[in-house]
């Protein structure tokens, strides 16, 4: 790696400081980059970023749930106090926290039925205190048989309000058979705040968790009653805790991606001050300047790791989502990475074969804290492979850059950002962060094996149908649904935008093998293909049976927004868009144009039906996986093909219905052969690949016999 971050921990603040003293002595390229959260860098605590990052992923399982953390009352039993960093900031991160307990190295705090905003407030004036302990709360803000007792005592007495809370029998426990009891809690959160590992799986001894303090209170994974565990503090369960929780039917994901908030905002500072200590150097900028810079972007660095830690859990999500329907993906996802020698299922609790197979009997896919293992997998040998590419280079791929850096540095030193020490990380950094968030953990190696195209043209095709399709955009319409659309509907329109990409990119990795310029690409197709969804819903509206309307109409009473509802409900047309705008690029003719012609061709070969019947293709294997995508590859191409040869006769709309009368007579009996196929196609009361592979050829003989006169080599954008 280029640089090693240190970020100082609770109560060795003091320690960045030192460190950096000495890279300085040293000369150390890093400079006081070298350890973050120093006295001129972001400190964790007040900005209350890992607390925030992992409120993420509260709010994400809540949400999932059909809960409103922010809106609805939920109760919580903490592990912490709020004179810690993680958990004092994320005890304050919504008005409707009930916590009903809590417990840290000295106090168990116990309030069966807390009042939500005055506990609020009480929380809040113990965590501005210089040092703070439960001792410190309120007695009178406690409810009615709570209090705070030590962990050196005894016994604990419980009152009649306590046991009900927390469904005891007992009337007095230890403290630590009372911290036992209160992790196995039926409430909505715990909250990890704390150190400590505190849950571990049924199979796994006490030693095997490796926290020999806290084995007196630990419990298996399969106790845990919480609906959400949180783990804002590393290493409060073990992987395999996890997995057991979450077969239970517990949500969660991993301490790694819960507090990813702190180590991100350490590596934005890193790279923040490696170019604003150029400009220093440079006598750009004034030492003191660049430190009041560095405090007037907390907010916009905050925004950005926020931002990563709301895509990167959207991502687990969608993966568990996506596995549920396409689990053979992820095993042989799975299976070719350990084959490669990248990954050791063993040592990452991953399930082996055996257990994969019985989890597809109970149809219970991978969990999310597998997901998270796997999700972060995919992100690091993308990384690696991109890296040695020559996809960085690009200039229109190399503007990823500008996602890493606030708006200031942006607007002020654009040329400083583009050239940044680590600009070639940094952009495979954002591009691959982005590239599994949005189209899933085996895109990259799905698109090389599907079409064979080198890892820098896989990047490019990825930029290119992000901004043609103009994925960004749409997605961000998608996210901003939360709470006002259920989960499902959600997750059901990234998944068609997903799918969309997916399609589309290899649509420019087959057609554009040799000339695949992002750039040339974006400009040339991007307008013509944003006039070609403006003229879908005429098109659409000509096609009875399409059922595109019905599905615009189901998607907004949903509450989803119109021109949300309008892309998903196209997307299976708009892979052959691509075809259509490239036409229209090549010929210099109208997308409206094409589009009549495509529409023309589709309805006399019933096309359209032939293609919804190919995508909806139930492969049971890998290879009639690739056959499917295949096959829809081929019909895109032979319809293109098609077109393109009446094309070179038709100038204008109304002589459409001249040249395919032309066309028909000329190729007579090859068009009553295919709709005599198409028929018995109708008729056939199942459908097996076979049937397909066949259809297609006899299409291509009637393409070819319709271009026989004419020498088309393949056309890139102009």
């Amino acid at each position: 790696d280029p640089y090693l971050v240190v970020a100082a921990d609770k109560g060795t603040a003091s320690f960045s400081d030192y460190a950096n003293e000495i890279s300085l002595a040293y000369g150390h390229w890093l400079g006081d980059a070298f350890a973050s959260g120093g006295s001129y860098g972001y400190d964790h605590k007040k900005m209350g970023i890992t607390a925030r990052g992992a409120w993420i992923s509260v709010q994400r399982h809540f949400r999932e749930l059909g809960l409103n953390t922010q809106s609805d009352d939920f109760t919580v039993v903490g592990i912490g106090d709020m004179a810690g960093d993680v958990f004092g900031n994320g005890m304050l991160r919504s008005e409707h926290i009930r916590l009903v307990a809590a417990f840290n190295h000295q106090h168990i705090f116990l309030d069966p039925d807390p009042d939500a905003a005055a506990s609020l407030a009480e929380r809040q004036r113990l965590f501005e205190l210089p040092r703070s302990s439960w001792e410190d709360y309120d007695p009178a803000l406690i409810s009615a048989g709570g209090g705070v007792y030590s962990r050196a005592a005894k016994a604990i007495p419980l009152s009649e309000p306590v046991r009900m809370r927390f469904g005891l029998s007992a009337t007095v426990l230890k403290p630590n058979e009372l911290i036992h009891e209160l992790l196995k809690a039926e409430v909505d959160l715990v909250w990890n705040g704390g150190i400590g590992t505190y849950v571990k799986a049924s199979a796994e001894s006490h030693q095997e968790a490796g926290d020999r303090a806290n084995d007196p209170v630990r419990v298996n994974g399969r106790e845990l009653r919480c609906r959400v565990f949180a783990e804002g503090g590393n290493l409060s369960m073990t992987q395999r805790g996890r997995i057991e929780y979450a077969l239970n039917g517990g949500a969660c994901n991993t301490d790694f991606i819960d507090n990813a908030g702190g180590v991100d905002c350490s590596d934005h500072e890193v790279n923040i001050k490696i170019l604003l200590n150029e400009l220093v150097q440079a006598e750009d900028l004034t030492t003191k300047q660049r430190n009041q810079l560095l405090v007037e972007m907390t907010d916009q660095v905050a925004e950005l790791v926020l931002n990563n830690n709301y895509r990167q859990t959207q991502a687990i999500s969608l993966a568990y989502y996506r596995c549920q329907t396409n689990f053979s993906e992820y095993w042989r996802t799975l299976t070719e990475w350990e084959t490669a020698g990248q990954i050791n299922r063993a040592m990452e609790f991953l399930p082996d074969d055996e257990t994969l197979k019985e989890r597809t009997k109970r149809v219970a896919g991978l969990t999310h804290p597998e997901l998270s293992v796997l999700v972060s997998y995919a992100k690091i040998l993308i990384k690696e492979a991109v890296l040695k590419s020559d996809a960085p280079e690009d200039s229109y791929v190399a503007r990823a850059i500008n996602g890493a850096f606030p708006q200031h540095l942006l607007e002020h030193y654009p040329e400083q950002v583009a050239h940044h020490s680590l600009h070639r990380e940094i952009i495979t950094n954002q591009l691959v962060n982005e590239m599994v968030n949005l189209m899933g953990v085996n895109y990259f190696q799905r698109q090389i094996a599907s079409t064979g195209a080198a890892v820098d043209d896989v990047v490019r095709a990825y930029v290119v149908v992000r901004d043609v399709l103009r994925l960004e955009r749409y997605w961000q319409r998608v996210e901003r649904l939360d709470y006002q659309v259920p989960a499902e509907v959600q997750f059901e329109l990234f998944y068609s935008l997903m799918r969309l990409g997916r399609r589309a990119s290899r649509w420019v990795l087959r057609n554009r093998r040799s000339c695949l310029n992002p750039q040339k690409e974006v400009r040339t197709l991007g307008p013509k293909l944003v006039e070609l969804q403006l003229l879908l819903p005429t098109l659409f509206a000509r096609q009875d049976a399409s059922g595109w309307q019905e599905e615009v109409s189901r998607l907004v009473s949903l509450g989803v927004q119109e021109d949300v509802a309008m892309l998903v409900a196209s997307s299976n047309f708009l892979f052959f868009g691509f075809g259509i705008v490239d036409l229209s690029a090549s010929s210099g003719k109208p997308v409206g144009l094409v589009l009549e012609l495509y529409y023309k061709l589709g309805t006399e070969l019933d096309l359209e039906w032939f293609a919804d019947q190919i995508v909806h293709l139930d492969p049971a294997s890998r290879w009639e996986d690739f056959a499917r995508e295949s096959f829809v590859d081929d019909l895109e191409s032979q319809r293109r093909t098609l077109a393109r040869a009446l094309l070179q006769e038709i100038h204008v709309i109304e002589d459409i219905d001249g040249a395919i009368q032309v066309w028909q007579a000329s190729q007579a009996p090859l068009i009553k052969r295919w709709q005599d196929m198409m028929k018995e196609l109708h008729t056939a009361p199942v459908y097996d690949f076979a049937m397909f592979s066949v259809a297609l050829r006899e299409l291509l003989d009637l393409v070819q016999s319709s271009e026989n006169r004419l020498d088309m080599p393949p056309v890139c954008a102009v």
